[in-house]
């Protein structure tokens, strides 16, 4: 076997990440609760390479699959058996058979075993073109693993029983390169004493206070504190810009986050301004780049949203867990400022029931931006990360790019949303903003953009025209001057005094009468938000008719294999045009739900 690697054979610090091919691999990540299964990452052009170091002298196995179950995934199985190393590609079908992969994907570049652990690293392309395996994009990633104490066999590995798991990663996330002073102030926005209910999943929310500040800083990283020993149980975490019209009354204690019960006060926390989701790492902003606080235009009161995830629903849980903002005087040359595109989130979002696919669209329309803009900053803003948002009947997000009816490389995709791994995405190049527009139960359809510089515009979304929505299913006519919220219909009997969703409810939707109020929905013309930092709206309102010329369902350019770099995927364009339209589109689904 003289092609294989140097076996070496050495002690090994749990959990470190000690011993290895001398390779640097700048993500990492514990995939499961008990620190016994550590993964490392580190794209290479075209290539990623992965570094698995596991407490066991059997088999090791990891993968990808599109549930983040057996069922049609794409998996590599090594391990050292009788000091040689070994390394499989498999597959399984979509009655979770295990197979080996014809064509052999994944090239071994290390491994070594000691009494109590395994490391093995490897590579493989991004794009294989195999149809086995799964493609490494942008996208979220539902990665697989699981190890056995045994080593696999001529007949394969052996059943890895309840030694696995799946986690949602994000893989091509562009590498941090600045370095922060270990020395920075900071202040923390942390739960206390959260009682965990004993159920599968909590939404616990909490106003804070930001600190009072006698000039301006900037805050230029927020990390996760998480307390010890909870790193499985916290979730995710959002924290949101609240109104400013507050007293401190409103921070004396937290509720569960959408439930009929909480407070008033959280309604008004509308803008997301950090995300982090378990595996995720803290969030540097560019160093050209600082949220500002201490000045009448930054936030004084914030939203702290933290899910708990308790499978096994343990009992007697209390947790103290948060975020840490680090602030500086030295005032970077930007203000970073939040805006709000897509779905304008409202009781007049319909998904019809039992759906498998439905796709929404919010606009941030080219009048919006154009007055906006031309009144702050005419050179334009440039966006430097994205956070894609949604609820549970989330697929798949876009986040599309157009000028005077030609569309730009997008802004953002998640081709495989996952509602519970959510945190903004550094854009690998900063994309220009010019004055003109953005395209993309209780669901959202939205993206958050980080830019700079600030300017006086929050929120920038659409909602296709109620009426035509309510005509669909056979309304017609409203009570008017409306003087209850929402309004009620007056005609036909049927829906007589019902609200828009009641009369929604009520309609007998079947799968062609979904298909064909989607098909409508996306050709209405929309109502536009456009609201300043105060909530006050900019001049530009009420419905505006939406270019002819955007292609739907987007279509992706195709992969060519042999040409596999991720760049590939998308069109290179340059900033020559003056008019811009954004479209966040959304991939729905409320047939599991």
């Amino acid at each position: 076997m003289c092609c294989w690697p140097l076996l070496l054979l050495w002690g090994l610090l749990p959990g470190a990440a000690a011993g290895g091919s001398g390779r640097t691999y700048p993500h990492r990540t514990l995939l499961d609760s008990e620190g016994k299964y550590w993964l490392g990452w580190s794209q290479r052009g075209s290539q990623i390479a992965f570094r698995l170091q596991v407490r066991t002298a059997g088999y090791v196995g990891f993968g990808f699959s599109p549930t983040g179950a057996m069922a049609s995934a794409d998996i590599v199985v090594g391990g050292v058996a009788h000091g040689r190393p070994y390394l499989q590609d498999y597959f399984t079908n979509a009655n979770r058979e295990l197979k080996k992969d014809a064509q052999q994907d994944y090239h071994l570049e290390y491994a070594m075993e000691n009494s109590t652990h395994t490391i093995i690293e490897f590579t493989r392309e991004l794009h294989t073109c195999d149809i086995n395996d799964k493609s490494i994009t942008d996208s979220t990633v539902r990665v697989i693993w699981a190890y056995h104490h045994e080593d696999a066999g001529e007949a394969g590995p052996k059943y890895h029983d309840s030694n696995r798991g799946t986690k949602s990663l994000r893989l091509l996330n562009p590498e941090k390169t600045s370095v922060l002073s270990t020395a920075l102030p900071y202040f923390d926005l942390v739960n206390q004493d959260v009682p965990i209910p004993n159920k599968d999943t909590t939404y616990w929310c909490q106003m804070f206070k930001i600190p009072v500040f006698q000039e301006k800083h900037h805050v230029i990283k927020v990390e996760p504190v998480i307390q010890r020993g909870h790193e499985s149980l916290v979730h995710h975490i959002l924290l949101y810009q609240c109104s400013n019209n507050f007293n401190d009354s409103i921070l004396e204690s937290g509720h569960e986050c959408y439930h009929p019960n909480m407070p008033d006060a959280f309604l008004t926390c509308e803008t997301v301004i950090f995300a982090w989701a378990i595996g995720g790492e803290g969030f540097s902003y560019p160093p050209h780049v600082g949220l500002s606080l201490g000045t009448p235009l930054d936030p004084h009161y914030v939203l702290l949203e933290v899910h708990y995830d308790n499978p096994t629903y343990e009992e007697g849980l209390i947790d103290n867990s948060g975020l840490r903002l680090f602030y500086t005087m030295d005032i970077r040359k930007y203000d970073a400022g939040v805006i709000e595109a897509g779905l304008w989130v409202s009781l007049f979002h319909t998904i019809p029931p039992g759906m498998p696919e439905f796709q929404s669209e919010g606009h941030c329309t080219l009048e919006c931006l154009e007055e906006a803009l031309e009144a702050e900053k005419p050179s334009g803003i440039h966006v430097f990360a994205v956070l894609l948002h949604a609820h549970l009947a989330g697929r798949g997000i876009r986040l599309r790019h157009f000028r005077k009816g030609t569309e730009m490389k997008l802004l953002a995709y998640d081709d495989d949303f996952d509602f519970n791994f959510q945190e903004f995405q550094y854009l690998k190049e900063e994309q220009t903003i010019l004055p003109g527009g953005l395209s993309t139960r209780s669901e959202m359809c939205l993206s958050y953009l980080l830019y700079y510089p600030r300017i006086n515009l929050t929120r920038c979304a659409s909602i296709p025209d109620i009426m035509e929505q309510l005509q669909f299913i056979g309304v017609k006519e409203i009570y008017r001057p409306v003087t209850t919220w929402p309004f009620i219909i007056k005609s036909p009997k049927q829906y007589k005094n019902l609200s828009f969703m009641d009369a929604m409810n009520k309609f007998k939707w079947t799968k062609k009468e979904g298909l064909s109020f989607n098909k409508l929905v996306l050709s209405l013309p929309v109502n536009v938000r456009c609201s300043k930092t105060d909530n006050a709206e900019w001049s530009i309102q009420g419905m505006t008719a939406l270019p002819p010329d955007i292609e739907r369902p987007y279509k992706a350019e195709p992969l060519v294999c042999g040409t596999s770099s991720s760049s590939s995927l998308h069109r290179d364009f340059s900033i020559n045009l003056l008019v811009c339209l954004l479209l966040l589109s959304c991939m729905l689904s409320t047939k599991s739900l």
